[in-house]
């Protein structure tokens, strides 16, 4: 559609010349009147028709259709006011594409002045093979109505045209009025909600949103985020998918380019009112002696056309012919709904209960998406269907749980979207559910003791039910309540944080409401007084790093061994007992211990006391040092060349070589351990298996094959460290980071310049984005779950794409791949 950028190409004298044609036709436009700043306001009312749809046995109001097929019916009343004293004749025509001009048959003629279309309307059939279809709207002439046919008939691509950016504007309309008269509603009703009502219009109508706004006061904000209206329209693919569009050439891409083009200080006009634009160039060139036509946009409100026109109708040659266009003529395009977070989980009971979702604008602006309802069934088979409700200002769909008895179904419950587009019914997306249930609590049991007066502990609360916690409160022996706080950490696990600071051990209550409950759950706990107790230090010889093992351990304010200082760092607990990591600062001295020294400590605690601890300094760590690596592609080619050095293909080889630092000759025990920074997938690489092979006494070459040792899953950054026979083991070091690569094939585009282009190949997934430049300043996103063989893309630089990997997607790589013409 228009509106599009221009894909990238050379610039040179030809664009130069395009260029300033494109200046002098904007110049042309502005000074001629088609386009204005009002151009795109669309503020007067058009003429009433009434007008239902029938498939089959089934009707259904204008509103609701989203497209028509051949042998509808459709019922059209021109519900003018018995004061009307110019009479209207109304045309119905149906088209079949740019190039084959529609038979005589295809227009029928409605005189809306007498009886039977003032009381009963008519009803016409759409023919078969018809792609398009108008209704024009002309003052009574002599010859009007075989006037208007041979004009159709004999330009049929400028009004298969017209009826395009007809529907392209007037769906662009909906979410344009969807959004404004949310913010004003929100403006005088409830002002401190208009921020966040905002976001969520914008996100669901796809709005561009000044965030600028928000820092105006509150009395300036809701001017702000609706000024320069027709700019606010960001391009939609659902709805150009359901618009045709059949642009190409020059003319084209002038137009496009002027859709984001400032002219005398005018703005950026955008893609709707690029529509607009090309409306008004091809209505302005089919303008004869009698007649000119005017473009009428169509916003639908049940049976009611809801005509709204840019400029008045004139009733002196040349008069004025109103053209609306009606849905296209094809296949249902159903709408793309997808849920905000896929992973989030949401309580059935809660109250309101709105389920986000995106990539779907017309779903919350027209009224084509109807009779939603949220299928839910849990594991046993159970299931239930609520209504559903689709709210751009709260970002998703409402849903009416009032039917939903306690304990019909089972906690643990699968939610699906289920509506119609027009005539067709469609499953959306699903989203994970719980039900409200009475249930009982766990702690871990590392956890059970974890109350400890005096400081602030934190407990891990574990049930099916967690995401329909609506309250939590901690109470004392005494009924006091404790101020916890909590969230929700996994969807089965709730974080509850309890200050005990100035607080007695001694029996705590844990209360739990769930939402659609009476009863909340209870869980007796026991608080802990603990006095700190060291049981022992652990520190090799050569590191400035060592940890205290013992309890209380939160008191330690400094710890000193051999005047040297050290800094408490990380306190975890371990098997019931705290563990407090202590590191020497970066800029003290380091501190020359020997293995099976004997050395007293010092540790001071936050009341003042100095606690005395004997310590024997461990054997040192294995320490390696990483020299070189070299990164060997797989056996299968790739047309994708890594953008970094550091990245390793899952079916590569990675060589390295490591020299040992601490022992001074490197043993052949000693093993090299690789894994993920995450601990998902490791490997020992040892001399005695082949993969670690003596250069001399102290360097070691490692070899790596990721895809033998991890599998085809393994992916992420890639880090190495040494592991003497005894166990102990050295510092973790960065590697590699390891990527799995898609198998591409080719790049087919069609002849036309502003249309993308087509990747094949197999496991695009593992793409994240792709772009036609390094800059990534034009992205085609690849959706997380996209199973298919083909991608549409940009097109190439050449015969190069630029791709972003979804292992690595901050390093930027090329495929080269061959360019062949669209099948």
């Amino acid at each position: 559609m228009l509106g599009k950028k221009i894909g990238c190409r050379n610039i040179g004298t030809q664009d130069f010349y395009y260029g300033f044609l494109l200046l002098l036709l904007l110049s042309i436009l502005v000074g001629s009147g088609i386009v204005r700043a009002d151009s795109a306001a669309f503020d007067l009312a058009g003429p009433p028709i009434d007008m239902r749809v029938t498939r089959g046995t089934k009707t259904l109001p204008i509103s609701r259709a989203a497209n028509l097929q051949p042998g509808d019916r459709l019922w059209i009343h021109p519900d003018l006011p018995e004061s009307q004293s110019v009479r209207y004749l109304l045309v119905v025509a149906f088209l079949r594409g740019s190039t084959n001009p529609p038979p005589e048959t295809w227009f029928t003629r409605v005189e809306t002045w007498t009886k039977q279309a003032r009381e009963e309307g008519i009803v016409v059939t759409v023919p078969k093979d018809a792609q398009q279809a108008l209704l024009f709207l002309a003052p009574e002439t002599g010859g009007d109505f075989s006037t208007l046919r041979n004009a159709v008939r004999g330009r049929p691509g400028a009004f298969v045209r017209a009826s395009q950016d007809l529907n392209q504007a007037s769906l662009d309309r909906s979410r344009l009025e969807t959004y404004l008269d949310d913010v004003k509603e929100t403006s005088d009703t409830d002002p401190a909600e208009l921020h966040e009502r905002s976001l969520l219009l914008s996100r669901s109508l796809n709005i561009k949103l000044d965030s600028q706004c928000f820092d105006k006061p509150s009395e300036q904000q809701a001017p702000c985020l609706t000024q320069n209206e027709d700019q606010l329209i960001l391009d939609d693919g659902h709805s150009q998918t359901m618009v045709t569009a059949l642009t190409s050439g020059p003319s084209s891409d002038l137009i496009g380019t002027a859709s984001a083009a400032p002219v005398a200080g005018g703005g950026y006009y955008s893609a709707y009112v690029g529509a607009v634009v090309d409306m008004a160039r091809i209505l302005n060139n089919i303008r004869t002696a009698e007649y000119q036509y005017i473009p009428a946009l169509a916003l639908p409100k049940n049976e009611q056309l809801n005509l709204r026109l840019n400029n008045p109708p004139s009733f002196r040659n040349p008069k004025s012919v109103i053209v609306v266009g009606l849905p296209a003529v094809e296949a249902a395009q159903l709408p793309p709904l997808r849920p905000v977070d896929a992973k989030q989980v949401f309580c059935l009971e809660k109250s309101p209960l709105v389920l986000p979702t995106e990539g779907a604008p017309l779903v919350f602006s027209t009224n084509i998406a109807h009779d939603f309802v949220l299928h839910v069934e849990d594991k046993t088979g159970g299931h239930l269907d609520l209504p559903a409700t689709a709210d751009a200002a709260r970002g998703g769909f409402l849903i009416d749980a009032h039917e939903l008895e306690a304990g019909k179904l089972g906690p643990e419950v699968t939610g699906t979207l289920r509506g119609h587009w027009g005539f067709e019914a469609f499953d959306g997306p699903r989203f994970l559910l719980r039900s409200a249930h009475t249930e009982r609590w766990t702690i871990p049991s590392t956890e059970q003791e974890a109350l400890i007066v005096g400081r602030e502990d934190v407990l891990h609360l574990t049930s099916a039910c967690a995401a329909c916690v609506d309250k939590l409160t901690v109470k004392d022996h005494a009924g006091k309540d404790l101020k916890a706080t909590w969230k929700l950490s996994k969807p089965d696990e709730l974080e509850v944080k309890v200050p005990l600071k100035d607080e007695a051990a001694g029996p705590v209550s844990v209360t739990i409401k769930q939402f659609g409950l009476n009863a909340p759950d209870e869980l007796p706990l026991l608080s802990y007084s603990e006095a700190a107790h060291l049981d022992h230090f652990t520190i090799n010889a050569g590191d400035k790093q060592g940890v205290l093992d013992g309890t209380r351990l939160d008191e330690v304010a400094g710890f000193e061994m051999n005047g040297v200082h050290f800094v408490p760092a990380k306190l975890s607990r371990v098997k019931e007992k705290d563990e407090l990591g202590l590191a020497v600062p970066a800029s003290a001295a380091a501190m020359n211990l020997q293995p099976d020294e004997k050395v007293e400590a010092h540790v001071a605690l936050k009341d003042g006391r100095v606690l005395n601890l004997q310590t024997t300094v461990e054997s040192p760590r294995p320490k390696v040092s990483l020299v070189s690596k070299s990164v060997q592609a797989g056996p299968t080619p790739s047309a994708i060349r890594l953008g970094s050095q550091d990245e390793l293909p899952l079916d590569g080889r990675l060589s390295f070589f490591v020299k040992t630092e601490v022992p001074d000759k490197f043993p052949r025990t000693e093993k090299i351990e690789v894994a993920t920074t995450d601990a998902s997938f490791d490997v020992l690489l040892s001399v005695a298996d082949g993969n670690l092979i003596l250069q001399d006494s102290q360097s070691v070459l490692a070899v790596l094959d990721p895809l033998k040792s991890f599998g085809p899953s393994a992916f992420g950054p890639l880090q190495f460290r040494a592991v003497d026979a005894d166990g102990a083991k050295g510092d973790w070091q960065p590697l590699v980071n390891l990527v799995r690569l898609p198998a591409l094939k080719e790049i087919r585009c069609p002849d036309s310049p502003d249309k993308q282009c087509t990747l094949s190949g197999t496991n695009l997934f593992l793409i994240d984005s792709v772009a036609s430049s390094a800059q990534f300043t034009h992205t085609v996103p690849v959706p997380v779950g996209f199973v298919d063989n083909a991608l549409s893309v940009p097109r190439p630089n050449g015969t190069l794409l630029y791709i972003k990997l979804r292992d690595d997607p901050a390093t930027v790589s090329t495929a080269v791949l061959p360019v062949l013409p669209e099948n």
